[in-house]
């Protein structure tokens, strides 16, 4: 039998798997966020380890609940940020997952996810890691969609805001992995 999922519903919304190639549905917002991480290969994989078994959310402040410890695409995993009644969760299910491959030179590996119904977003975020013909390490965070319902659109400054913040912790977390940190 089955365990339950951590999550219900289904994907909900348009240009599902469209970060992989870079390129969102027409008309929606998207946000792209790139930082530097450190160099050589070494950080690149401690930042790419970090990131395909939760840390980089866990580190960037989130509790994370996921179907599986290792990022795979179709598992479901819900954060969380907020305390107590003002905690928000959000849903989501991995659409797509590349993974880095062995040796040194040019690639890139990371992850995108969707929203399910109770995401204050409707729309898809990816982490992507690369290292390039230089050793330079870069973390790129793309997202797009809209808000899930009136209420987040009422409130769509502070969203606005709450996405800038947990998108800094990202990138944070990433550096403090590509370094080493523990």
């Amino acid at each position: 039998m089955k365990a339950p999922r951590i999550a219900g519903g289904e994907l909900n919304y348009a240009g599902i798997g469209a970060t992989e190639d870079g390129m969102p549905p027409e008309g929606s917002d998207c946000l792209v966020t790139q930082a530097y991480l450190g160099d050589g290969e070494a950080a690149y994989r401690r930042a790419v380890q970090g990131l395909l078994t939760w840390q980089l959310h866990r580190r960037a402040g989130l509790r994370v609940r996921a179907e599986s410890d290792v990022v795979l695409p179709g598992t479901r995993v819900v954060s969380g940020f907020g305390v107590g009644p003002f905690r928000i969760n959000a849903p989501c299910e991995v659409v797509w997952v590349r993974r880095p491959v062995p040796g040194g030179g040019p690639q890139s590996a990371g992850f995108g996810y969707g929203t399910l119904p109770g995401h204050p977003v409707r729309g898809e975020e990816a982490f992507e890691i690369s290292l390039d013909a230089q050793g330079l390490v870069l973390i790129t965070v793309t997202a797009f969609g809209g808000p899930a319902n009136w209420f987040y659109a009422a409130g769509s400054a502070v969203t606005a805001r709450a996405r800038r913040l947990v998108t800094s912790r990202y990138v944070r977390s990433a550096q403090e992995l590509a370094a080493g940190v523990n």
